[in-house]
């Protein structure tokens, strides 16, 4: 060995002491009893926009808008637009505050969309929303029936009431294209431009009045209208519009998050950004048929398996035989033609419903 190298043995090696065993690690979790109840209205990034009640947390406290982050225990747990959450912490909603989100209450709806119809995850949209409003153009872009019945059976199945909004009733008359839907019992509003301000058209109070009291979820592809639609009843709102081309009848996505935004006299529009598709990949088809309660019944003698829309479905007899009335017919196309909007393949995840 080199006279100035040192030789090593046991005594010189150190044990880091430990501190694992200093404080006893408890698997409880705290019940986190003094949470105070927020409304989720907006999402952006991994924090939440929570509104809180007026003397909740706090008797002199107002009505206030609270930004929150997940608290770990959460896991991966989806928090979503119109969720009911527990927070903790800072609840003052003064500016440069954070709080946290502990709990998410149970759910009374959830809409949701997969991808496409090969991908079943789902993808929650909003929660506890009451109904989906279904925002089309008559004309300029033209209306995409795929898309909207699309929307129906999603709107169905996550059982909220559907409501028709058709825009742009001054470029096209829209007594066709109720027609279609008139088996289905859709309600529908109509209304028509009037001039380049973003309320000026008829049938706004129309929908004002279907809104009112009511958390309504709107969709629609980009062009129809919405984003003008939500300015007209939320003034304050300043929700981004665009143009339209005036040949393929397409634009750009003018709103690019989903907001919850408070009517006036009471309730809430949630603004979605445009769609391209409405995957239906995580819905049963057999739910659809109980929607059409004159139909069920002759829907529980068909053969095992059966689809409704082939040769041997009993649909066509029983309503041969009267036995769903003189809507029949009408009312077993629509039924078809929502299975067929769940079943038809999409061909990859890109696919758009422009039919």
């Amino acid at each position: 060995m080199p006279p100035n190298r040192r030789h090593y043995d046991e005594s010189d090696i150190r044990v880091r002491p430990s501190r694992r065993g200093s404080r006893p690690r408890s698997k409880d979790r705290p019940s986190h009893d003094d949470a105070i109840e927020g409304f989720v209205i907006a999402v952006d990034r991994g924090r939440w926009t929570c509104l809180v009640a007026a003397g909740v947390g706090g008797d002199d406290l107002p009505e206030r808008t609270v930004i929150a982050m997940r608290a770990r225990e959460l896991g991966r747990k989806a928090i979503i637009l119109g969720d009911r959450v527990g927070i903790v912490g800072d609840v003052s909603g003064r500016p440069d505050t954070l709080a946290r989100i502990v709990r998410v209450e149970p759910r009374a709806t959830m809409l949701r969309r997969s991808a496409d119809d090969t991908d079943t995850v789902e993808r929650p949209i909003v929660a506890n929303a009451d109904q989906l409003v279904i925002v089309t153009a008559l004309a300029n872009p033209e209306p995409r029936p795929r898309m909207i019945d699309r929307c129906l059976v999603a709107a169905y199945d996550a059982g909220l009431e559907p409501l028709l909004v058709l825009t742009k009733a001054d470029l096209v008359d829209p007594t066709a294209f109720i027609a279609n839907y008139a088996p289905l019992d859709v309600p529908y509003v109509v209304t028509t431009n009037q001039g380049e301000e973003d309320d000026a058209f008829d049938g706004l109070e129309d929908v004002r009045a279907r809104l009112t009291g009511r958390v309504s979820v709107l969709v629609g592809h980009s062009g129809v209208g919405k984003s003008t639609l939500v300015n007209a009843l939320v003034p304050s709102a300043d929700r981004a519009t665009g143009h339209v081309n005036d040949v393929t009848g397409r634009g750009r996505h003018t709103s690019t998050s989903a907001v919850a935004l408070p009517l006036s006299d009471g309730g809430w529009v949630i603004d979605t950004p445009g769609v391209r598709s409405f995957g239906l990949g995580h819905v049963d088809p057999d739910h659809i048929v109980t929607h059409f309660p004159d139909l069920a019944p002759g829907a529980e003698v068909c053969p095992r398996g059966c689809s409704h829309d082939e040769d041997d479905c009993a649909l066509d007899a029983w309503v041969a035989a009267g036995k769903a009335g003189t809507a029949g017919q009408s009312r077993l196309e629509s039924l078809r033609r929502l299975l067929r909007a769940r079943t038809a393949p999409t061909g990859h995840a890109g696919h758009r419903d422009d039919d």
